[in-house]
Parts: structure tokens; C-alpha cells; sequence
């Protein structure tokens, strides 16, 4: 049995992205090569590696082992890089960074373009998601790298103390509903229209699943992309929004900001890895530069 790198690369792709299409497209493979290549892995093992849905792919319990072994491999090939230094000319290492809404709109715009400019041979992969999906990540080995909430159930992870994030309330400043208050709760706000960010936004999905938590739903009139967007659309009168304490002091001379009270609405973030030690070198300056 024989796996090349690119069919392992290929594979890890698919693998993390769940399907077979946007795994060739990051590859930069053509559907039918990448299909074929996947068909003759499969071959070559005598079982198969993904269960194919109308909607993407799954991996059967031999990907699951695959994808184990496969990220292993990529790990050492980018440890490989690192130590050779200056004998490694034209390779490069690539490092997988989640993190949540307020990390990746708030706080990274300020620290990865400096990073990148001072070590030109590190590429980062930046992908946000939700806090619960980056701790999966990182423990899975899916990511180097995860900025999440400590809610999310990252005991399992070694971890750095990276930022607290409070997310407010914000207002238009006429907005009847809420005249006079300083705090609320989200529960008392459930009746009121939303400006929310876009379908399957980080940020978003965290509020609508306390707002179910309660037995309710958000009125959300229009999502639209970024929270300055957001911020905008709640100062022209459109509705009421949750954003990062950053992005309502930006807009702070149109809107009022309230406390929301919850406890889920002050958030530690940490810098979380299976192990900093084992990060490749690259992962490691990365870390060193985040916190």
C-alpha cells in the first residue's frame, strides 16, 4: 500500500473541509483527478475512506484512522522545514490558526500582518469559527493553533491566557424599547428586531443558541457581513445588535451601548494547542507572537 504526499495532502483536505470538491479546489486539482486520486486510495487499501452524502462526504472509520496518521506526517514534513533553516530554501510551512469572532475581527488584523512581515516564509491559515468547533479542531489535530472561549470545554488542551471579551448590547440612540437602562439580559431583549451578521457567522450562531437556551429566537430583520456593517445598520434605526465591546466603542458616537448581564457574554479567550512544546517551529513563533 502507497499513499504520495499529495494524495495524503489531498486527503487531509478533503477530510477538513467535507468534500471532495473544496478539497480538490485548496489542493489545486481538478474534480476528476482529485476523485480519481481519493478512488485509488481506497484501491489500493481495499475499503473505503469516505461515505459519500448528498452533501459532501464523511469519513468512514478507516478515514478516521487515515486522517490520524496522514497529520502526523504533515506535522513532521513542516518540523522537517523549520529545523533544516536555511538549508530548506523554497520550502515553506504553512500554520493552521482557528479562532472565534472577536479574535479574528478584533484583535488578530493587529498582530498577524506584522508577524507575516517578519518571518516571510510562514503562511497562516486563518479560519473562524465557533469556540466548541475550534476546541474539537485542535484536539482533533484539524488546527495548530485555536483562540476560543474557556466555556468551550478546553481542559483537555494546554492553554495561554489571551484576551477578555465582553460583548454589549448596542442601540440605536432614539431606540424606544430600551430608553434609561444600562444593562439587560438577553432574555429580556428577545422581543426586540435584530441586526444580525451573516448565516453561519461565528459570533451569530453563539447568540442564537443561548437565545434557544431560553426558549426563544431572535427577530433578525437583515444579516449582513462584518460588524462595522452591523454597527452601521443599527445606527441608521434598522434594529438592535450584540457585537464585541471593540466594535461598539469604534461606533460609539451613533449608537448606546448596554452590558448585557449574562454570564456567557464575558468571555476569557485563550491560546490553546495539544501540546506548545510538540507545535512545529513555526506553530511555536506563531504562539510566542500571540501571546
Amino acid at each position: 500500500m502507497r499513499f504520495d504526499l499529495t494524495d495524503l495532502r489531498l486527503f487531509l483536505l478533503v477530510a477538513e473541509r467535507g468534500s471532495i470538491t473544496h478539497g480538490a479546489e485548496f489542493a489545486g486539482l481538478a474534480l476528476a483527478s482529485a476523485s480519481a486520486r481519493i478512488k485509488g486510495m481506497e484501491d489500493r487499501l481495499g475499503a473505503p475512506l469516505l461515505e459519500r452524502r448528498r452533501r459532501g462526504v464523511a469519513l468512514t472509520a478507516a478515514g478516521q484512522a487515515l486522517l490520524h496518521h496522514a497529520r502526523m506526517v504533515q506535522n513532521q514534513i513542516e518540523a522537517m522545514a523549520g529545523d533544516l533553516g536555511a538549508y530548506a530554501s523554497g520550502l515553506r510551512a504553512r500554520v493552521r490558526l482557528m479562532a472565534n469572532t472577536a479574535a479574528t475581527g478584533e484583535i488578530l488584523p493587529d498582530i498577524l500582518p506584522g508577524f507575516l512581515a517578519r518571518h516571510p516564509g510562514i503562511d497562516i491559515d486563518l479560519d473562524e469559527r465557533p469556540s466548541h468547533e475550534i476546541a474539537e479542531a485542535v484536539a482533533s489535530g484539524a488546527a495548530d493553533l485555536g483562540i476560543a472561549a474557556t466555556w468551550a470545554g478546553l481542559t483537555h488542551l494546554e492553554q495561554m491566557p489571551f484576551f477578555i471579551d465582553r460583548l454589549l448590547v448596542v442601540t440605536p440612540r432614539d431606540w424606544p424599547g430600551l430608553k434609561g437602562l444600562r444593562a439587560t439580559a438577553l432574555a429580556d431583549i428577545l422581543g426586540e428586531s435584530f441586526v444580525g451578521l451573516a448565516a453561519g457567522h461565528a459570533l451569530q450562531e453563539h447568540i442564537t443558541r443561548q437565545a434557544a437556551r431560553l426558549g426563544g429566537h431572535l427577530h433578525v430583520r437583515i444579516r449582513v457581513p462584518g460588524l462595522d456593517n452591523v454597527c452601521r445598520l443599527v445606527a441608521q434605526g434598522v434594529g438592535i445588535a450584540i457585537v464585541p465591546e471593540s466594535a461598539a466603542r469604534r461606533s460609539a458616537r451613533n449608537l448606546r451601548s448596554l452590558r448585557l448581564t449574562d454570564e456567557w457574554a464575558t468571555r476569557q479567550l485563550t491560546l490553546c494547542a495539544r501540546s506548545f512544546e510538540a507545535l512545529t517551529p513555526q506553530a511555536r513563533l506563531l504562539a510566542e507572537a500571540l501571546v
